[in-house]
């Protein structure tokens, strides 16, 4: 089979987007409009891909070749359009680096949803001979080039720009994606001119080329429009979104996950349930996060970067953010309303966090119960643990971060600070109210904590009256 390689047009300044950030950075499903392109890519197994960049070139490659880096991808090559002439002078600067015995896919940048099964088709079509184009037909094709045919032979492409009245009335348009024998693509984009009304080079002006040359120019057809939709405003990004997180409700869907409103809800990484999941209202899920089997996540929760085991609750309004160290929640654990569990939060079986509660580079184990108004950072905890509300560990001495561990069965009372490091034996209890600065031991009560004083004939103090 004809190796492919991928040349992505990333060169745009995107004027429309009205912002400084370069038009393929912007974020689509949590990641950049470009970075959904070179996953396609990566997906068809391209032997290489080269990406064409001008407006925000330093951001742009910048990105990309940290993006790469981290998945353990090879890094694509980049050749710089500078200035942008068109789509055609675009493409001319691959030609030094693109090799002459593959089939060349020429993608954007800016149109992130294309599935990579159209792509292979159309790759196909072309078959290493043939010019291949990716088209489809729209209701209304303003802006677009149109597909001119002659039968079913396509005979040009012409820009919307200079279609005449009847052209303009074609509804079977180019996407702007093509898979085109590198070897007769460079013979022709040697052949360009700017004479049109843009006083561009087009690339679609190969097609008129390829018929005069004899080769056969075919159309594959995309199986849906937001495949080929575009992004040139923020209200098109906005819509293209909704598309985008409608098309994960949907997979989700099918395979069995229960969405209260699939209108009502955003995934912006990776999220894998497994049997029996039921996901509430205005949910947003970020980074990879995994649902086990029979977890319910209640309405308005933020979830990211986080392993949830089976038969888990998290009740609304729940933040989770485990960012690099990750966050796991235990089978059975409950959690939340309101709660918010941080990088390195590790909570085993049954653990119950509640509201107003926050836990940070922690460990629970099963049966530890922080139910309301606490805070848990740096902490080892264990069975069956209950920790009182409005109780604390005071972990930063405000040079180092210290550990606080705390033995099974321990019960802490309301309102304690345990100031790190500090170990609270097995079986232990703190009084309500105590500042713990050494370790206790197994079994005992411990009390820290100044001695309760009523003091007679004594005045509050008052405000001078007003003159």
């Amino acid at each position: 089979m004809t190796a492919v390689d991928v040349v992505v047009m990333a060169a745009g300044k995107g004027t429309r987007m009205k912002s400084r950030t370069a038009k393929v950075l912007h974020r689509l499903g949590g990641r950049p409009l470009i970075q959904h392109v070179m996953d396609t890519a990566h997906a068809l197994h391209a032997r290489r891909t080269i990406v064409v960049t001008g407006h925000g070139a330093d951001d742009v490659e910048g990105w990309l070749r940290a993006s790469a880096q981290a998945a353990g991808q090879t890094v694509p090559d980049f050749v710089r359009q500078e200035p942008q002439l068109g789509t055609g002078h675009a493409v001319q600067q691959v030609v030094p680096v693109l090799p002459d015995d593959g089939i060349a896919l020429i993608l954007n940048g800016d149109v992130p949803l294309v599935r990579p099964e159209t792509l292979q088709a159309l790759v196909e079509k072309c078959g290493g001979q043939r010019l291949a184009l990716l088209t489809i037909e729209m209701p209304d094709p303003t802006g677009y080039g149109r597909i001119v045919r002659s039968g079913d032979a396509v005979q040009a492409i012409v820009e919307h720009k200079d279609a005449s009245h009847p052209q303009r009335a074609i509804r079977e348009v180019y996407t702007g994606f093509m898979a085109v024998p590198s070897a007769k693509l460079k013979q022709w984009l040697a052949r360009l001119s700017n004479d049109n009304a843009q006083k561009e080079y087009y690339l679609t002006d190969i097609v008129q080329f390829a018929v005069a040359d004899g080769c056969e120019v075919v159309a594959s057809p995309a199986q849906e429009a937001v495949e080929v939709e575009g992004v040139n405003s923020p209200l098109q990004l906005a819509q293209l979104e909704r598309a985008f997180q409608m098309r994960q409700a949907r997979a989700l869907l099918e395979s069995g996950v229960r969405l209260a409103d699939p209108a009502r809800f955003d995934v912006r990484g990776t999220l894998t349930c497994g049997r029996d999941v039921a996901i509430d209202v205005n949910c947003v899920f970020f980074g990879d996060v995994v649902l086990g089997d029979d977890v319910h996540i209640g309405a308005n929760c933020v979830i990211g970067n986080a392993r949830i085991a089976s038969g888990a609750w998290i009740h609304p309004f729940t933040h989770i953010d485990g960012e690099q160290a990750g966050v796991t929640v235990g089978e059975g654990a409950l959690i939340g309303p309101f709660a918010r569990l941080r990088p390195g939060a590790q909570l085993g079986p049954e653990v119950h966090i509640g509201n107003f509660v926050e836990v940070k580079n922690s460990t629970l184990a099963r049966g530890a119960k922080a139910n309301h108004l606490a805070y848990l950072g740096d902490a080892e905890v264990g069975e069956r643990v209950n920790y009182g509300a409005g109780s604390i560990t005071a972990n930063y001495d405000g040079a180092n971060k210290n550990r606080t561990v705390i033995e099974s069965d321990v019960h802490v009372g309301s309102n304690c600070v345990l100031v790190a490091p500090v170990t609270v034996a097995r079986g232990g209890t703190i009084g309500a109210g105590s500042v713990v600065n050494r370790n206790t031991e197994p079994e005992m009560l411990t009390v820290a904590r100044a001695r309760q004083v009523s003091i007679a004939n004594w005045v509050r103090p008052k405000k001078p009256a007003k003159k």
